[in-house]
């Protein structure tokens, strides 16, 4: 089985961050989330994969290279205009050839990664196999309409009245049927290939298509707060190490992990937290489930259940919470009682008046 990661999505919801770089590489503590995506379908024994980049494809590259540190082998796909799932399919047809395979979204955080549903698509077979997972408002996602039997009966993109609970989380497994049902399909409304019509395709041509629960925890971490929930679920899970400094005037408390190079001085630290190296926090109170990247500077500030992106600089901001700011992004203000809440592109400078 051979896999295909879909990176080439312009990820309008993560703007301004997607201004000046792709949301698969926006990290979730401290890593890029196409890379728990790449790990979780190596840990399940894929080794060929194709990659589908768009306009950010030479960042992409750079990242994961040639995919050897993720023990995988990848195959740059290029996706001219992102116009839809299916249509990554279409644009990927000669790496695929007629072999079953793994559809994974290069911005989907899944735990537990996809080696049980892996082996399930190899043992029993379908023209299409989807992971599905129950959602309180399923209006927001493709759903499908599933019998006891595990059978799709019927899938929708967005449907208003939706006839069931379960959406699709963006991981599929496909045989070859697929591309048939690409090529027979027209755009949608939203001039899009839409996945989920190539898969109704499917159904009505009376293919197997079959669906599996999942009760994961998973995120499509296609907007900040996506992106901070999922963050503080990763750190939940993640062994604390100091291989920084810390100086005798600080605290360190629960499970942090703190990068090569990174300074802590005159400040507490509660875990779960991550910063990365050559990072300098002075002055500070960094709170829970918070990341900071790398050759990132805070001083005289608290930050809490927030993101901080590599060389972003927070000076006498007060109290930070449930905030993302880009990279080289730069927060000054007298120090004040008050709570901030930001959202903030890479380069962007902002200063906070009392």
């Amino acid at each position: 089985m051979k896999a295909l990661v879909l990176a080439g999505g312009t990820g309008s919801r993560l703007r301004p961050f997607t201004h000046t770089g792709t949301k698969q590489l926006l990290p979730i503590a401290n890593k890029p989330v196409l890379f728990y995506a790449l790990e979780s379908i190596a840990a399940a024994g894929i080794r060929d994969v194709g990659l589908v980049v768009g306009s950010y494809a030479d960042d992409i590259r750079r990242a994961v290279g040639d995919g050897r540190a993720f023990g995988l082998d990848v195959t740059y796909v290029p996706q001219d205009r992102a116009l839809g799932l299916a249509h990554a399919v279409a644009v990927a047809r000669d790496f695929l050839a007629d072999d079953d395979f793994l559809l994974h979204l290069g911005d989907n955080y899944l735990d537990g990664g996809v080696t049980g549903f892996t082996a399930r698509a190899t043992a029993e077979p379908a023209a299409a196999r989807l992971l599905v997972t129950a959602v309180p408002d399923p209006s927001a996602f493709g759903v499908a309409e599933v019998d006891p039997a595990g059978r799709v009966l019927r899938v929708e993109e967005k449907p208003d009245r939706p006839r069931s609970d379960l959406a699709l989380i963006g991981v599929y497994a496909f045989g070859p049927a697929v591309h048939e049902a690409v090529a027979a399909i027209r755009p949608s409304a939203r001039g899009e290939l839409e996945l989920t019509h190539a898969v109704q395709w499917l159904v009505e041509a009376g293919h197997d298509v079959r669906a599996d629960v999942t009760t994961s925890v998973w995120r499509d971490t296609g907007s900040v707060d996506d992106m901070l929930e999922a963050n503080r679920h990763v750190l939940d899970g993640l062994p604390g190490r100091l291989d920084g400094k810390i100086d005798p005037d600080s605290a360190v408390v629960g499970r942090v992990r703190l990068g090569e190079g990174a300074v802590v001085r005159g400040s507490r630290i509660t875990g779960p937290v991550v910063i990365g190296p050559g990072s300098v926090i002075s002055d500070a109170v960094i709170g829970p489930y918070t990341s900071i990247g790398a050759n990132c500077r805070v001083h005289d500030s608290s930050i809490e259940g927030s993101v901080l992106l590599d060389g972003a600089d927070v000076d006498r901001a007060g109290r930070i919470e449930r905030s993302f700011i880009g990279r080289d992004a730069v927060v000054t203000a007298p120090r004040h009682p008050h709570a901030h809440r930001l959202v903030l592109g890479d380069h962007s400078k902002v200063h906070l008046h009392p």
